[in-house]
């Protein structure tokens, strides 16, 4: 019995020791890993942008006048030359009875500075008929009799020369006199709102090009002034895309970089072309508060109308510009990089090993990075390397769930 019991202790003992010796004995760190690989790799600039209808039209009030009401709607179809606004002329002003007896005495008062301009014009013409009959008596007489002398001649022809003047003068005032009393008729009859001949003076704004209305600025009838803003159109089938990006990846993008046009609400992405880099920037403040230097970028759509008619002005969608690609590049996954000093290295695992190993790197995609040296085809890299890992540290590869 007691040969048995010696034998369990041992034994246990044996147990406990290869646990222990299993428990420290260093585990194999599970990873996860990707193949270097040759495929096609884009390298993209990606940003938000709109869309916007490539030629709007801003109608404009061209006089000042009243304008109907506009019963055109937002997207409402026009052609070319169709009429959409109506200006008549402004309304005379309405007069009370205190201000229509006052025009009442302005029209009188005209009227008697007409005749009081008649009767000084007709003294004045009296004069000036005259004056000459007197300057060619005296003229004549100068010449044959030398009664009179070339002084009081001179004096003579100055004076008709005056009174000729005045005449002219005073016909003017007559001129002017009349005015004024149409003018102060004019007022007191036109004191309401003129019907009748006032339609003939009408002025009708109308659509420049076939479209549909983008915006209304004025609806409700009134006065407008010359220049004011009443209608927007354009054509909604002639759209491009603006898309605003930063200055550091506007340098990138050239015209004629190929664009796809992503998260617009259809189903398949939608292909374009740059068309404009502009050459100005302008600040924007970012989500973060951060003050960024900005750059508008125009394209123009290149898939088929077709399948992106639903599409309207002022429309979001993502734009993915493509300024390098190659059918067949040798590439990783970004995740698997980190830094060597001023270089980049990854861990490429060999017999169940992670060994670093520094690479070079070239062009970089939104997720997989160009190697062009230090990796072969086919060889298996660790993705998120942590810092637990170390060189030759023993790795198996977790499997994908």
């Amino acid at each position: 019995m007691a040969k048995r019991g010696r034998s369990g202790l041992i034994l246990l003992a044996l147990v406990i020791a290869t646990a222990l010796v299993y428990g420290f004995w260093p585990q194999p760190l599970q990873v996860e890993a990707a193949f270097v690989a040759r495929q096609p790799l884009h390298v993209t600039v990606e940003a938000e942008g709109k869309t916007r209808i490539i030629d709007r039209y801003v109608l404009s009030a061209p006089v000042t006048g009243y304008l109907r009401r506009i019963e055109s709607e937002v997207g409402d179809t026009v052609q070319q030359g169709q009429p959409l606004a109506w200006i008549d002329p402004v309304p005379s002003e309405v007069l009370d009875p205190r201000r229509r007896a006052q025009a009442a005495v302005r029209v009188a008062a005209s009227e008697a500075s007409l005749q009081a301009a008649q009767e000084t014009a007709a003294a004045a013409r009296a004069a000036a008929e005259y004056a000459q009959l007197e300057f060619e008596r005296i003229a004549t007489l100068c010449k044959r009799e030398c009664i009179v002398t070339e002084a009081e001649r001179d004096r003579a022809e100055s004076q008709a020369r005056q009174t000729q003047a005045q005449l002219r003068s005073t016909q003017f005032a007559v001129e002017v006199a009349r005015h004024e009393v149409e003018a102060a008729k004019t007022a007191l009859r036109h004191s309401a709102v003129p019907t009748g001949d006032a339609a003939q003076e009408t002025v009708i704004v109308r659509a420049p090009v076939n479209g549909q209305i983008l915006n209304r600025h004025r609806q409700s009838e009134g006065v407008v002034e010359a220049g004011a803003a009443l209608l927007e159109v354009g054509d909604p089938h002639s759209l491009e895309i603006v898309v605003d990006v930063l200055s550091a990846d506007a340098v990138r993008i050239r015209p004629d970089t190929p664009v796809v046009f992503e998260r617009w609400g259809g189903e398949q992405p939608l292909t374009g072309v740059t068309r404009r880099v502009e050459p100005v920037g302008f600040t924007k403040l970012s989500a973060l508060g951060v003050e960024e230097q900005r750059v508008w970028v125009i394209t123009s759509l290149r898939s088929p109308a077709g399948t992106w008619l639903r599409l309207g002005d002022g429309y979001r969608v993502e734009a993915r510009f493509i300024v390098w690609h190659e059918a067949q590049v040798l590439q990783i996954p970004a995740n698997a990089l980190f830094r060597q000093g001023e270089g980049w290295a990854v861990f490429v695992i060999e017999n169940g090993q992670a060994h670093r190993r520094a690479v070079e790197t070239g062009q970089r995609g939104a997720l997989n990075v160009e190697v062009r040296s230090g990796l072969a085809e086919g060889e298996q890299v660790v993705t998120h390397p942590d810092g637990a890992l170390q060189n030759g540290a023993a790795v198996r590869i977790r499997a994908v769930q």
